[in-house]
């Protein structure tokens, strides 16, 4: 039956917990005094040795929640022999990999503990080495740990605990094969700890079935947002959105933004754009090497690089404090998602911003977000990048909070407010509306109509023909052949700019008998018969004078 834990003392301190006095050094070593409250609910439930299913806001100290109680019971009990692992931690990214690991060495610096982390996108060989002697914590992904499990680098006779950090990413989106098979192999008696920022009801029950009588913990509303975050929109075009981030980042003096963009090519493109603006931009996503990506994220810490953009699996983890701004570039496909994202900033009570570039092919998107988190997102439409396609309302019942738009002053010169957003590089920006000028130059191009001896299929062949001419068949002056020679098949009469023509075979063909257009027939085929004598002279070659009815 499954156990819930609904409030605890808050105001204890990590001595009242039951952790040793080394991991306690440590901790304080960090500066921490009092636990947040996942690690006040978790860790008693962990030392325990009961199942836990616990779902806490990314920067609540969730992964102290289950390092600090691991590394309590593996410190009291048989070392790792050669090859074994005691604790398997999963994790769905590389980044979130090297943080838990980097929290494990943290707090276990003063025990006699080994632990190891590895992932893929670095050479295997070093990590084989390292678990040749048997580790107490291995900290890995999915992938690179099958990897070594084929290659006979681990065992697990000796596993006591699994953990599945970001758990509701791990078993979403295709990572449950993986985790199914890994879970074939473990020991069936294992204490199974699962963490993770939310938890949709399908993910739900699915883990239910992995766990063995859990004790579930939640330390904020389902799917919440930080209270300490700003959270609003800025409906804008979608060709628009690169320039109004760099406007954002220039008129707000952002000094450290991390932004989201939901495909790899999108997150690259942006960063160059962002470059070419005159701001310092790197990008991270899984196509980047490890090292490429390590150096991204050292780069924005220490200020190097002024934005980070980033795909949702490669920021998963992301440790980064005090984040100020968050931006989503694009909107996640999933809800859960932007939950994730926006869990970046506003860590351990501190303020921050979340704001989302919408364009009008999101709402749907903007409606499953607003739905999840229960409430209507503010929309300020920044001066000068009004969208020429309005965000539509929401489609939330809410009747505390009415759709509203703020117009935020820009300072922008080159354009007023109200003004349709120029069109980027040379395509067309969305669904641009064409002024008069381009309507005038679209004018240019529309066919003329089209003249009654056209209509009755008796114009020249410089109007009408049917295929190109050539000296074994040169055109006849004043017929029309859509069949080349003898009993050739008829072809669809086509316009000086190969388009099939208006008036060719591809109108219904009811009451058309004998006006031309059905060139099958011998009564309106010149060349039924076979091809006529020529009359005029060939023009050795020269080009056709284009017709200027076309």
């Amino acid at each position: 039956m499954q156990q819930s834990v609904a409030t605890r003392d808050l105001s204890m301190s990590f001595t009242s917990l039951g952790l040793s006095a080394p991991i306690l050094k440590a901790v304080a070593e960090q500066g921490y005094d009092t636990p947040s409250p996942i690690q006040a609910q978790a860790i008693p439930a962990v030392l325990q040795g009961q199942d836990v299913m616990a779902a806490a806001q990314t920067g609540t100290g969730k992964t102290a929640g289950f390092t600090l109680p691991l590394l309590e019971l593996l410190s009291k009990g048989q070392k790792a022999q050669a090859g074994q692992v005691r604790t398997l931690v999963l994790t769905p990214t590389r980044e979130l990999a090297a943080q838990v690991a980097e929290s494990v060495e943290t707090y276990g610096k003063y025990l006699p503990l080994r632990s190891a982390v590895v992932f893929g996108g670095v050479p295997i060989n070093p990590q084989i080495a390292k678990l040749r002697h048997g580790v107490d914590v291995l900290v890995a992904t999915p992938g690179r740990l099958m990897d070594l499990y084929n290659q006979k680098a681990v065992k697990f006779n000796q596993l006591e605990i699994l953990v599945l950090d970001e758990a509701d990413r791990m078993l979403d989106m295709g990572f449950i094969r993986d985790i199914r098979k890994i879970l074939a192999i473990l020991p069936k008696q294992r204490q199974n700890l699962m963490f993770s920022a939310t938890f949709s009801d399908e993910i739900r029950e699915l883990a239910k079935g992995l766990v063995n009588n859990p004790v579930e913990i939640s330390v904020t509303p389902r799917n919440a947002a930080a209270t300490t975050v700003k959270q609003w929109v800025c409906p804008v075009d979608k060709g628009q959105k690169s320039a109004l981030l760099t406007q954002l980042i220039k008129q707000h003096d952002w000094q450290q933004v991390l932004v989201f963009s939901r495909t790899k090519h999108g997150a690259n493109r942006l960063a160059k754009n962002l470059e070419e603006a005159g701001i310092k931009a790197a990008a991270i996503h899984g196509n980047k090497s490890q090292t490429a990506r390590t150096k991204a994220l050292a780069d924005f810490k220490n200020g190097q690089v002024r934005v980070l953009v980033a795909t949702d699996i490669a920021a998963r983890g992301l440790d980064i404090d005090q984040l100020p701004q968050v931006v989503n570039f694009d909107l996640p496909n999933v809800p859960e998602d932007y939950v994730h994202r926006i869990g970046r900033t506003g860590r351990a009570g501190a303020s921050g911003q979340a704001v989302s570039l919408v364009s009008s092919e999101e709402i749907k998107l903007l409606n499953d977000i607003e739905r999840l988190i229960n409430r209507i997102l503010d929309r300020e439409v920044v001066e000068g990048f009004n969208p020429v396609h309005p965000l539509p309302e929401s489609r939330l019942n809410s009747s505390s909070k009415n759709n509203t738009v703020k117009t935020i002053p820009s300072r922008r010169n080159h354009r007023s407010a109200g003004q349709a957003a120029p069109r980027a590089g040379s395509g067309r920006d969305g669904y641009k509306a064409e002024d008069k000028k381009e309507g005038a130059q679209r004018q240019q191009h529309t066919p003329s109509p089209k003249s009654n001896e056209h209509k009755d299929g008796q114009r020249s062949g410089d109007v009408a023909r049917g295929h190109k001419p050539n000296d074994k068949n040169p055109r006849h002056s004043g017929e029309v052949s859509s069949a080349p020679r003898g009993d050739a098949k008829p072809r669809t009469p086509r316009s000086n700019d190969g388009r099939a023509n208006s008036t060719g075979a591809n109108r219904p063909s009811e009451g058309r008998s004998g006006s031309g257009e059905n060139r099958g027939q011998s009564g309106d085929n010149p060349y039924a018969n076979g091809p006529k004598k020529n009359t005029r002279r060939p023009n050795n070659g020269a080009s056709r004078p284009r017709n200027t009815q076309d």
